[in-house]
């Protein structure tokens, strides 16, 4: 674990905190290979030199952004082009983890 991304992580909002290590957390189960960063001031998380996922907070937010999504079916409440699916998680959300380790899982094999 990166510890500029613990700190990044642990100095947000409470809730955002909580949200924030628990994607990350995911990110960790779902890829253990992922290397983690801050980068563009937001934790990026890579798999073999690429973009696999970015938590990327807002004032009233915590997106959560799966790269290399190209060909994959995201639900509903997903945004983004085909190359990139982000999910807006607002206070009180509880994401379906497993749902995002899923997609992130398909998203990162060819990686």
């Amino acid at each position: 674990m990166n510890s500029e991304v613990t700190d990044y992580l642990e100095k947000l909002p409470k809730w955002q905190a909580e949200l924030g290590l628990s994607l990350r957390a995911m990110v960790q189960e779902t890829i253990p290979e992922a290397e983690e960063r801050i980068q563009y001031k937001k934790p990026h998380f890579l798999k073999n030199g690429h973009y696999a996922a970015v938590i990327s907070p807002s004032k009233d937010a915590v997106s959560f952004m799966i790269m290399n999504a190209n060909g994959i079916d995201f639900p509903k409440g997903f945004e983004g082009p085909a190359e990139r699916k982000w999910i807006k998680l607002k206070e009180n959300d509880i994401p379906d983890l497993a749902l995002l380790s899923g997609l992130l899982k398909q998203a990162s094999r060819t990686l």
